[in-house]
């Protein structure tokens, strides 16, 4: 299959709103009591401020003409007193579209973020991925992410 990975523009909104609403669904099924139902994590104009941002690129897998996937990356800096400088590519977030899956098209997308993340010299990729998403975290981990730390919680009743 003939495909192209490229930046996001105004014409992937409605793609991007459909791959955004299938992991709403995701994680609504996996943690209801966090995640509402139905909503959106960014209005229009916030993903067109996104889509614009050079430190908050959204790379969108196209083939035949239909947008397949997502990858929302941001650039982060840190340094500090006890901390070396350094860049991380941080991924926000990736979806393959429900009928595309298993196609490696999430793998194209994560090596497309992971080039970039090269090319501008950054120290690490890191990403976050829910406990309830175990299909996701074997997916990161046959890609060869590790984890970095664990964030815990509990519910207070």
């Amino acid at each position: 299959m003939d495909y192209i990975i490229r930046k996001a523009g105004p014409g992937d909104l409605e793609a991007v709103n459909e791959l955004l609403r299938q992991v709403l669904k995701v994680h609504h099924d996996g943690r209801p009591d966090l995640f509402r139902a139905t909503g959106k994590k960014y209005t229009d104009h916030e993903l067109l401020e996104i889509f614009d941002n050079p430190d908050t690129p959204v790379f969108v897998y196209e083939a035949e003409g239909a947008v397949l996937g997502y990858i929302f990356c941001a650039l982060q800096r840190q340094s500090g007193e006890n901390l070396n400088a350094i860049t991380t590519l941080y991924i926000d977030d990736l979806c393959v579209l429900e009928g595309a899956r298993g196609r490696h098209i999430g793998k194209a997308l994560f090596e497309y973020a992971r080039a970039f993340a090269c090319e501008r010299g950054c120290y690490n990729i890191t990403l976050h991925v829910w406990e309830c998403n175990p299909g996701a975290r074997a997916f990161y981990e046959a890609l060869g992410l590790v984890p970095q730390y664990t964030s815990m919680e509990m519910i207070c009743k």
